[in-house]
């Protein structure tokens, strides 16, 4: 598994329970991991064949705008839930923290892992399934050849 990564990426977000974080933006931190099976982009050289951290960095930047939110544990797992339905992720570790929340400590926080089913990846990011063989096994011994004139 090959796995992109965001770490240390800090935004700021009007997150929280109590009275004092939910009218000023706060600083929160993101780390993320994302797991896809072995990239094609490996082979291919191209950005399209694997998950473009510049296009997920935007994404993290328009979440800090429009969650609606109130826990950390809630807000990674809208990030999980982004990185797999949106980019094709199999596997995700979401890591976000408030620096500094308390005067003794650096950072409070949550950290998750998140599997994908085959049901929550995008099509174009499966490999062809069973019914796409077995069509492809039809033709052939049909005695047409797909991808063939």
């Amino acid at each position: 598994m090959d796995v992109i990564f965001i770490e240390g990426f800090v935004g700021q977000t009007i997150i929280g329970i109590y009275d004092g974080e939910l009218h000023e933006p706060q600083p929160v931190g993101i780390d993320l991991y994302a797991g896809v099976e072995r990239a094609r982009a490996c082979d291919t050289d191209r950005i399209g064949d694997t998950i473009d951290y510049g296009v997920v960095h935007e994404r993290l930047h328009r979440l800090l705008r429009e969650h609606r939110v109130q826990l950390l544990e809630a807000f990674a797992e809208t990030i999980a839930d982004i990185l797999i339905h949106e980019f094709g992720a199999r596997w995700v570790r979401v890591k976000v923290t408030k620096p500094r929340k308390f005067g003794d400590v650096q950072a409070v926080g949550v950290q998750i892992e998140r599997q994908s089913t085959d049901a929550d990846t995008p099509r174009d990011r499966r490999s062809p399934g069973p019914a796409r063989h077995a069509a492809v096994l039809q033709l052939i011994g049909s005695g047409m050849v797909p991808g063939k004139r």
